[in-house]
């Protein structure tokens, strides 16, 4: 016999996956160039150490003196030339300079059609985002449908389903509203 806790435990775990999609929106959405320089723009660059493919940020410290430039001070000298590699095969958009103690990248200006296409980046990750929302929808519907079979009452189900579908749609908002803030960021020129 399925009860209103149950139904309850359904909604929170909705929850907690939908915050996870919003979350990992905003880390990708940071990762997409605006025009400023910040170290997460270097997230997700792998570095061959020692045989290992080994986050960036696990082997140096990355800084940014102003708006245009990223400072890359590895902890090992001998890691420059691994890590100038590994920034050129990430294809960011920009070219390393190893000055034999550091490595400083210099953002060129973005151009009209960049910025454009860095909108563009950003709302196929919103979209992204979305399906999991819906899709994170659906699988808790399927839940409580269950539950209704197997002894949840009808009105308790219609409440839950409908609290559901509330959940999805200020999650859906929440990923517009994150879209609008980075694409305002990129287009200001």
């Amino acid at each position: 016999m399925k009860t209103e806790a149950d139904a309850k435990d359904c909604l929170s775990r909705q929850k907690a996956s939908l915050d996870g999609a919003i979350a990992h929106l905003d880390r990708e959405l940071a990762k997409i160039r605006a025009g400023k320089a910040s170290p997460s723009m270097l997230a997700g660059v792998k570095v061959d150490y020692y045989g290992n493919p080994t986050p960036l940020e696990q082997i140096s410290a990355i800084n940014t003196p102003d708006a245009k430039q990223i400072i890359v001070q590895p902890w090992e000298k001998n890691m420059l030339s691994a890590i100038e590699k590994a920034l050129l095969a990430a294809n960011l958009g920009f070219t390393p300079q190893n000055t034999g103690e550091i490595i400083r990248i210099s953002l060129p200006p973005l151009t009209e059609e960049r910025r454009k296409d860095l909108v563009k980046m950003c709302k196929t990750e919103t979209e992204n985002s979305k399906v999991v929302i819906r899709n994170t929808r659906r699988d808790a519907n399927e839940e409580i449908k269950k539950m209704t079979k197997d002894g949840l009452s009808e009105d308790l189900g219609k409440k839950a389903e409908k609290d559901i579908q509330d959940q999805t749609d200020n999650y859906i908002k929440k990923a517009d509203s994150i879209l609008a803030v980075k694409e305002k960021e990129i287009m200001t020129v």
